[in-house]
């Protein structure tokens, strides 16, 4: 995964766009790159390496001031880390940049056929294609940059968030989401783009989680236009109160976020428990779902599903469930259990644990078990995220940014 970061408004977008990026950087470390619109042109910098080696090539080659900008830290798919594979990518004319999280599975085709047509890359990436894509359906059709993306990724396979900019249309970003996730944030006269909201939770709690197949329009002094890619319906965005705080996502007095998180863990657990968990008299209660309190109580089974060291989360759960509850568990990676075409019923309940409430395949699994009548319990740690909002119910952990999961 990759982080993408964006913002336009009447702030200088630099430091904004580095001090998000240094927030993502969990989400993507060997490589980085910067894009700023001065007024007048796009102002570049992109390096291999960390964040703070984007900061000290910026701030030595490129001017520093605009009003727009996006900025990309990256876990590389496509290409080797380098300078060249990094992100943002320009199109062939340069009027157009973007910044992109995902997959685009079949871009080989895609490139061969823009190969025919003239067009050139620099880079081993998928990314570079998808702009150069963009473009000729913006020359091609004759339309506005807005349009030209969802024609494109109307004939695109694979996932993706992204941020296009164009020169010509200084006043907007084009922004897109499939199977990655992409948060914006609302301010007063400014947008903020990013993949979760911690780049800008200091500025505003205003934030719209694009759902798949979404695209939107920010424009400066409008409000945001919102479609559907695959048959261009309006859409309308729902604003959400974001319900963290600073304090949460910075390292404090620690010198780094595990460390932090392992301190923390007691006053995360028990507020997880004070919160959501009631004791009566031997019965574990969920707070807040009483509603569908019988799915539990009535089950035949409980599956988890998870990644990574989530699954080992899962695997302390099922210890707890069998002995305190005496109810058959079941834990499987996410990734597999989509395509066994596992026997689920409408009696089961699946647990789906993710930490950052965006894992594909967790996704993936969640979509399957409520498509076969199963009831789908979240528990992550991102408030608003894609798995807080496509469960039944579910529970945080508040157990502080990603950058340190290995302690949860």
């Amino acid at each position: 995964m990759c982080g993408i970061v964006g913002y336009i408004g009447f702030r200088d977008a630099y430091p904004i766009i580095m001090k998000g990026l240094q927030r993502l950087e969990y989400r993507g470390y060997d490589s980085a790159g910067i894009a700023l619109y001065d007024g007048n042109g796009i102002n570049l910098a992109k390096t291999r390496g960390k964040v703070k080696d984007l900061q000290e090539r910026s701030e030595t080659n490129i001017p520093l001031n605009g009003n727009v900008g996006i900025g990309h830290t990256r876990w590389a798919t496509h290409g080797v880390p380098n300078d060249v594979n990094s992100h943002p990518h320009y199109s062939n004319s340069g009027n157009l940049i973007i910044i992109h999280n995902g997959i685009i599975e079949n871009y080989e085709s895609i490139k061969q056929e823009l190969t025919k047509r003239g067009y050139t890359f620099e880079s081993d990436t998928d990314t570079e294609v998808l702009i150069n894509l963009i473009e000729e359906v913006k020359k091609k059709e004759n339309v506005l940059l807005g349009k030209a993306v969802q024609i494109a990724l109307n004939q695109v396979v694979g996932a993706y968030a992204i941020a296009v900019f164009d020169v010509q249309k200084p006043d907007e970003i084009v922004v897109a989401k499939l199977g990655s996730p992409l948060a914006i944030g609302i301010g007063e006269d400014e947008f903020f783009i990013a993949s979760d909201a911690s780049p800008f939770i200091e500025f505003t709690n205003k934030t719209v989680y694009l759902e798949d197949q979404e695209l939107a329009i920010v424009r400066l002094g409008k409000e945001i236009k919102l479609r559907k890619i695959e048959n261009d319906a309006i859409a309308y965005p729902m604003v959400q109160e974001l319900q963290f705080n600073l304090e949460e996502i910075e390292k404090g007095m620690y010198d780094h976020f595990m460390l932090k998180e392992i301190y923390e863990q007691p006053s995360a657990i028990k507020d997880t428990y004070r919160g959501r968990l009631l004791v009566d008299q031997g019965i574990i209660k969920m707070a807040g779902i009483d509603q569908n309190l019988e799915k539990f109580l009535n089950t035949n089974r409980i599956i988890i599903v998870a990644c990574g060291t989530s699954w080992h989360a899962g695997l302390v759960a099922e210890y707890i469930f069998e002995d305190l509850a005496r109810i058959p568990v079941e834990v499987e990676y996410a990734s597999e259990f989509r395509y066994r075409n596992p026997v689920i019923t409408d009696k089961d309940v699946v647990i789906a644990i993710s930490q950052s409430g965006e894992t594909a395949d967790t996704l993936a699994a969640i979509k399957l078990a409520k498509d076969k009548g199963a009831y789908v319990f979240g528990v992550c740690n991102v408030v608003g995220s894609s798995i807080a909002r496509e469960t039944h119910a579910g529970a945080y952990t508040h157990a502080g940014p990603e950058i340190g999961v290995a302690s949860t």
